[in-house]
């Protein structure tokens, strides 16, 4: 597991692959952080809404982290020499996964600047930015990507095409959150129990209140699971066939 996550760490940085998701999604984040804070018509201190935009926008520029992540493989048909490896199939799966979930780290640690002109110059005009807060959303913003990983990861195992894993992941990311609204305009109490329980943004909204939810937590880490445990099931398949 550590070869493979090392492996896909030297990927990232020695090709355009992870500057272009740093450069992206950073570009994103400071844009929608300056549109909600001190560039708004009311400039506030709150970050709320920031973190809530950026799980939506999460949804566009997280795919480009594991749309290559097994598809490559495929497509340059090395996933022969990972089959003959011997490391489980589930090492690879979480080698990949992990690498991907310390590339999105590095992105929120050095998304972090941006609450530098937040404390800095917003705080000397509007109430104090709510650092509790602040910590909860960031834990939150993190379970969401690592749930948004994996699903991607699980996308690449199905194609030898990275873009067409790419808008996969994004149909699929898409579909779990907008799966709040959908709720709120149906009247269908079986179909409403479904939908709240697989909404994304629903759980998340908990934390923008500042309450941390065991619930939410296990459930964003259970779905984690799911889709590594379904990416090492197809691979699993695969090799077999």
């Amino acid at each position: 597991m550590i070869a493979i996550y090392k492996k896909e760490m030297r990927t990232y940085f020695t090709t355009p692959l992870g500057y272009v998701f740093l450069a992206v999604a950073l570009f994103v984040s400071a844009f929608a952080f300056a549109l909600t804070t001190y560039y708004s018509s009311d400039p506030t201190s709150n970050t709320t809404s920031y973190f809530t935009i950026m799980i939506f926008l999460m949804a566009i520029f997280l795919p480009i982290l594991t749309m290559r992540s097994f598809s490559e493989e495929r497509r340059t048909k090395t996933d022969q020499l990972l089959f003959t490896s011997p490391l489980s199939i589930f090492s690879l799966v979480l080698g990949k996964f992990l690498a991907s979930l310390s590339m999105f780290l590095i992105y929120v640690l050095i998304s972090l600047i941006n609450l530098i002109p937040l404390y800095a110059n917003v705080a000397a005009s509007a109430s104090q930015p709510n650092g509790a807060l602040i910590v909860g959303n960031l834990m939150a913003l993190i379970l969401v990507g690592a749930c948004f990983i994996a699903i991607g990861i699980f996308a690449s195992t199905l194609t030898e095409n990275s873009a067409v894993a790419m808008v996969i992941t994004i149909g699929i990311l898409i579909g779990l959150l907008f799966i709040y609204f959908i709720n709120l305009l149906i009247n269908v109490p079986v179909l409403e129990t479904i939908f709240e329980w697989l909404s994304i943004y629903g759980r998340f909204s908990s934390f923008t209140y500042g309450v941390f939810d065991i619930a939410s937590l296990i459930y964003y880490l259970s779905l984690t699971g799911l889709f590594l445990f379904l990416s090492e099931r197809v691979f699993q398949v695969r090799r077999l066939g």
